[in-house]
């Protein structure tokens, strides 16, 4: 499964990138890397494009084992984040946590804020949200939490 973005924005930008650039470091087409890693051509044109990203951290590995690179070559911050939302979470965790992600951006479109300031603020507000998510898991009936987990 993957994430989607609006092409342009957010998170999958740097992603795309540093794919891109490994993939012609390696001298590889795009249908070379794509058959290597067990994915479509397509798929592999959205994540360099930055439309979307991979939602599946063992994808990261995956893609750090071939390029043998660390893992966190690939993950931002927000990349991270969003990534452990999904894995925790299911997919309505990934929307969640990209909705704070995108409300808190909004809140430094003024700039006041120095870089450092936004990135302390962002992981603040990323540990909120995880601290938040297991304190509701304590709410949900045991008979649902089975499925609820399973998302």
């Amino acid at each position: 499964m993957q994430g989607k973005v609006k092409p342009g924005e957010g998170i999958a930008i740097k992603f795309g990138e540093k794919l891109k650039e490994q993939r012609i470091r390696r001298g590889l087409t795009q249908i070379e890397l794509a058959t290597a890693l067990g994915i479509a051509r397509r798929t592999l044109c959205y994540y360099e494009q930055g439309v979307s990203y991979p939602k599946q951290r063992a994808f990261y590995r995956k893609l750090a084992d071939f390029f043998e690179v660390n893992v966190n070559y690939f993950l931002t911050e927000s990349e991270e984040f969003l990534t452990e939302a999904a894995d925790k979470y299911g997919r309505r965790g990934l929307s969640q946590a990209q909705a704070v992600l995108d409300q808190a951006a909004a809140l430094f479109a003024g700039g006041e804020l120095s870089d450092d300031d936004q990135q302390a603020f962002i992981r603040e507000i990323q540990e909120l949200y995880f601290d938040s998510k297991e304190r509701a898991q304590k709410f949900i009936p045991k008979q649902y939490q089975k499925e609820h987990d399973g998302q």
